[in-house]
C-alpha cells in the first residue's frame, strides 16, 4: 500500500511573518510608532529605517491612550513602502462591530497580521475623560478573529460573504506581572483562543524570563504558538526610573550601574546622553544573544520607542542580520 502524501497546511495569512515562523527561522519584529499628526512622510521615513532589517513591524494603536494616526492607516502606508505591518487593535476603543468591520477593511488592503490587546487605560493619556469600551476582552478578541478567519463567521455566528479575512493573529504577554505564577496559564488561554504568535513585555531580567519559559515549555505552549521575546534599548537613567513604575516590568539594578559607568566623568550633556544610548544598545544586544539560546523562543520583538534608527544597529550587532534583506 502506498503511503499517503501529506497535504500542506493552508496559509493563515500568506504574509512574510507567517512564512518566517513556518520555516522556523528566528523572527525579528520591531515597532513603528504612528505620528501624533497626519504627516505621512514621517511614517514613510520610519518604514525605510526598518525595511529589510525586520520581518514585520508593529503599529501601535493610540499607545499610552494618546491620540495618534490610525494604526490601520499607518499600516497601509508601511505596505506601500515595502514593510509588512502588524496592526495592533485595543479593546479600549472599539466594540465588536467596529473591530470586525475594521479588520475586514484592513485585510482587503493587504494587512496580514493583527495583535490583539486590552489597551492602556484612558485616564493615563491625553483624553482622561474619554469613555472606554471594553465590549470584549483581548482573549475574546483573539477568539473572534480566529472564528472570522477559520470558520468564515462573524461573532454572532452568521457567515461572512466570500469567507473571512486571512490573518496571522497575535497576542501579548507580560511574564512578570502579578501574580507571576499564573502568567503561563493566562498565556495558555490566549493560545487556546487562537493566538498564532505572542509578543512579550520588555525583558531585562533574563534569568527570570528563562524560568518563565521553562514553565511555558513544560506546558507545551511553544509548540502551539510562536513566542517573540520583547527587548529594547534604554536611553537614560531617567527612562529606567520611569520603567520601574510600570506594572510587571522588571529592571535589575545592574542596568543603572552599567549606565553610570558608561557616562562616568563625562561633563558635556550631549556626550553623556550619547554614552547612555550606546550602552543601552549594547545591553539590548547582549540580551538578544542570551534570549536566543532559551528553549521555546521563536524570535525577538525590538521595542525601541521613538528610536527606530537604533533597530538596524541592534539587529546587526546581535548577529540577527548582516544587512538589510530586500
Amino acid at each position: 500500500m502506498s503511503q499517503a502524501t501529506a497535504v500542506p497546511a493552508q496559509p493563515k495569512s500568506g504574509g512574510n511573518l507567517e512564512r518566517v515562523l513556518g520555516e522556523r527561522r528566528f523572527a525579528v519584529t520591531a515597532e513603528l510608532g504612528p505620528p501624533r499628526g497626519c504627516d505621512a512622510a514621517l511614517v514613510r521615513k520610519k518604514a525605510q529605517l526598518l525595511k529589510g532589517w525586520v520581518d514585520a513591524a508593529n503599529v501601535t494603536d493610540n499607545q499610552s491612550a494618546i491620540v495618534r494616526m490610525s494604526s490601520i492607516a499607518t499600516g497601509l502606508l508601511m505596505i506601500a513602502e515595502g514593510l509588512e505591518p502588524i496592526v495592533q487593535m485595543t479593546c479600549r476603543d472599539r466594540n465588536r462591530l467596529a473591530m470586525q468591520s475594521d479588520m475586514l477593511g484592513a485585510a482587503a488592503h493587504g494587512v496580514h497580521n493583527l495583535l490583539c490587546l486590552t489597551g492602556d487605560h484612558q485616564s493615563k493619556g491625553d483624553h482622561p475623560g474619554a469613555k472606554n469600551v471594553h465590549d470584549i476582552d483581548s482573549i475574546q478578541l483573539v477568539a473572534m478573529m480566529r472564528a472570522m478567519r477559520d470558520e468564515g463567521r462573524y461573532q454572532n455566528g452568521k457567515e461572512i460573504p466570500g469567507g473571512g479575512p486571512r490573518l496571522l493573529i497575535g497576542a501579548a504577554e507580560n511574564p512578570f506581572a502579578d501574580p507571576a505564577a499564573v502568567r503561563p496559564y493566562r498565556l495558555k488561554k490566549k493560545v487556546l483562543a487562537g493566538a498564532d504568535f505572542i509578543q512579550t513585555q520588555l525583558i531585562y531580567d533574563v534569568p527570570r524570563f528563562r524560568e518563565f519559559m521553562k514553565r511555558v515549555v513544560d506546558l507545551g505552549l511553544h509548540r502551539q504558538t510562536a513566542i517573540l521575546a520583547g527587548v529594547g534599548p534604554v536611553k537614560s537613567p531617567g527612562m529606567v526610573r520611569h520603567m520601574r513604575l510600570l506594572p510587571g516590568l522588571a529592571v535589575p539594578d545592574w542596568i543603572d550601574a552599567r549606565l553610570d559607568a558608561a557616562a562616568k566623568g563625562i561633563e558635556d550633556k550631549q556626550a553623556r546622553a550619547a554614552a547612555w544610548r550606546e550602552e543601552g544598545k549594547r545591553i539590548c544586544v547582549e540580551t538578544v544573544q542570551q534570549i536566543r539560546e532559551i528553549e521555546g523562543v521563536a524570535g525577538v520583538h525590538i521595542m525601541a520607542i521613538e528610536w527606530e534608527e537604533a533597530v538596524p544597529d541592534i539587529v546587526k550587532r546581535a548577529g540577527l542580520r548582516t544587512g538589510p534583506e530586500r
